[in-house]
């Protein structure tokens, strides 16, 4: 199976192909707000890695959110152009797990068993969830699927109320915090009893690569993917335009109380 993977979520955009013998070729970019001028040149970057053609590829994922509005459209926009032009279903990851999975892959042994995954939504808030592993992120299972495990939130939460809620984890155990929310607010983070930032900065952002291996996992597991016209992004809120219309617009005096005289 050749698996090409999508990243857009955050400020990292990128893509991943991962072969029939389990390699993984990938490029990947900080986007800024460019996903839409990079997204494509890194899928054609790892297809030229890999040898193969767009028509070579067997199955589709990307990141489906929460994260960045305009980088979730241009992931999950793509996906669905390439699943319509290929024939193929989308198999859709939230960028939390991926950010899981990631720490899990970078701990090794000895860490923190429960990990939280923290996407900076911008706005002063962040998108969180968090992960109760059996044995640790380099243990036993470490090639179990963080969906399993995972305890979601989800709606936004400002960074007190991301400190509150970490502290109730760190009640059980110590904690692994990974994501560029927990990077953006690390001095709010770092300084709790119990918690583990050491790497925050180095699984800052969903890994194509990553993705690419948790979404070959999942589909060898028996996961479907959906019809590329279903594909929907996971935003969790609003998109910026209709936040900033909201909060401009003036407020029109409520209707007066008729007149009974």
């Amino acid at each position: 199976m050749r698996l090409l993977a999508l990243e857009s979520a955050t400020d990292l955009v990128g893509a991943a192909l991962l072969g029939p013998d389990g390699g993984v070729a990938e490029r990947s970019h900080l986007g800024g707000r460019a996903h839409a001028e990079l997204l494509a040149p890194a899928v054609e970057e790892v297809c030229t890695l890999s040898g193969c053609a767009l028509a070579d590829v067997d199955a589709l994922a990307v990141d489906i959110g929460p994260g960045l509005f305009t980088g979730l459209r241009v992931g999950v926009a793509t996906a669905k152009a390439l699943g319509q032009a290929l024939g193929l279903g989308v198999l859709g990851v939230t960028s939390l797990d991926v950010l899981a999975a990631g720490a899990r892959e970078a701990a090794g042994t000895g860490r923190a068993a429960t990990v939280v995954a923290v996407v900076d939504a911008r706005r002063g808030e962040v998108f969180a969830a968090a992960y109760r592993f059996a044995d640790g992120p380099g243990g036993a299972d470490g090639d179990g699927d963080p969906a399993g495990v995972r305890h979601d939130l989800p709606e936004a939460l400002s960074p007190d109320e991301l400190v509150g809620w970490i502290d109730r984890w760190t009640a059980d155990g110590p904690v692994l915090v990974v994501g560029d929310g927990a990077v953006r607010y690390l001095d709010r983070v770092a300084p709790r009893p119990g918690v583990d930032v050491g790497l925050a900065a180095g699984v800052a952002s969903p890994s194509p690569a990553v993705l690419a291996r948790l979404a070959g996992r999942r589909l060898a597991d028996g996961a479907v993917p959906v019809a590329a016209v279903d594909l929907v992004p996971e935003y969790r809120r609003h998109a910026d335009a209709r936040i900033n219309w909201e909060e401009r617009a003036p407020q029109r005096p409520p209707p007066a109380a008729p007149d009974r005289t």
